[in-house]
């Protein structure tokens, strides 16, 4: 299958640090070009991959310094893929809502994967207009603000089974957070658990621009506190290292989470989570398995006396059951398949009228 995989320009494939998205369409390129399928990339100029390169701007936005206008890029990068569109089975868009306007009139099958909140009220006329759009969710919980849309598939976000892996030969010390730091995320919440849990708390997360007063009025002062160490943004190769000395990834999220890769990067590496209840968090953790699923901060420190009741054995297994970027690709190709033989068959019943 020829596929074109279209990532937003903010961060490369894959990411130098953080990045959920470009990170995701990464081990998801690379998993299809695995599989033997044709695959384009279409990605900032710094991005590295196995498939075909597509450099639709030069380098990634965020280490841009002189990018005022994030949009423009993008409507570059929207037009090159327009001009090539006739050259693929079928066009994946990782733009939100973006490709909307021109790819829904052209011959080529597009599909959508939304990776982002969809709660925003100014997205109800947006999907409203454009009811015909396929897209994907990434659980089904993300669905619920917006269920006119034309919902093709979930399928879960997945890694490479070999990327994050458990360090053996080291006694787990500590509680970790990972990821980012901002409000919904409760930085500040997690901080509590271990204190309350008497464990030592590691954070690993970046502070975006957009959330550096929040971070300076209210977490920096916490981290003055004897049992918090702030190591800032880390990367893939850190990864291991920094879950597998987790007693427990620390995920007290106050927001509907579409996904929430850092569960299942910790599942990887063997490491339990204690997630509160919200958003995709009941579809990702298997309760009494790979974590704990918890209302509050007084369930959290219950759950961490709970810890030694699970298996990092087991929950490596069952990383390797769900969510491998091999097991995602596989359920795209599905789709992919899915909606290719749909535009396929208006199109035979054209033809057989007209002959």
């Amino acid at each position: 299958m020829r596929i074109a995989q279209i990532a937003p320009l903010y961060e490369a494939v894959p990411p130098k640090l953080y990045g959920g998205t470009e990170r995701v369409v990464s081990y998801l390129t690379e998993a299809l070009v695995d599989l033997g399928h044709e695959v384009t990339l279409f990605a900032s100029g710094d991005s590295v991959t196995s498939a075909k390169l597509e450099a639709a701007w030069p380098r990634a936005l965020r280490l841009d310094p002189t990018i005022r206008d994030s949009i423009a890029p993008h409507m570059v990068l929207l037009e090159r893929v327009q001009r090539v569109a006739h050259e693929f089975d079928v066009l994946h868009f990782h733009l939100d809502y973006l490709p909307f306007p021109l790819f829904s009139t052209l011959d080529t099958p597009f599909i959508t994967t939304l990776h982002g909140r969809l709660d925003l009220p100014e997205l109800q006329p947006v999907f409203d207009t454009f009811a015909d759009a396929p897209v994907v969710s990434i659980s089904d919980s993300q669905r619920q603000p917006l269920l006119q849309a034309n919902w093709q598939s979930t399928i879960y976000h997945g890694l490479p089974d070999g990327l994050l892996t458990p360090q053996t030969g080291r006694e787990p010390e500590y509680l970790a957070f990972l990821g980012r730091i901002c409000p919904e995320k409760r930085v500040d919440t997690a901080i509590r658990i271990a204190a309350q849990s008497g464990l030592p708390l590691k954070i690993a997360a970046k502070v975006d621009k957009v959330d550096r007063d929040y971070f300076k009025a209210e977490i920096e002062p916490l981290l003055s506190q004897a049992h918090v160490e702030f190591i800032g943004e880390i990367d893939e190769t850190q990864k291991p290292a920094f879950l597998s000395g987790a007693k427990a990834l620390l995920f007290p999220i106050d927001w509907s989470e579409p996904f929430g890769l850092v569960m299942i990067e910790a599942m990887a590496c063997g490491t339990p989570v204690i997630a509160f209840n919200r958003g995709s968090v009941s579809e990702v953790i298997d309760p009494g398995v790979t974590g704990f699923i918890v209302e509050d901060v007084e369930g959290a420190v219950a759950a961490v006396q709970n810890l030694h009741s699970l298996s990092r054995v087991a929950i490596r297994e069952q990383f390797e059951r769900r969510f491998t970027s091999h097991t995602m690709a596989r359920n795209y190709v599905d789709t992919y398949t899915a909606l290719i033989e749909a535009e396929r068959r208006p199109m035979l019943r054209r033809v057989a009228a007209a002959g």
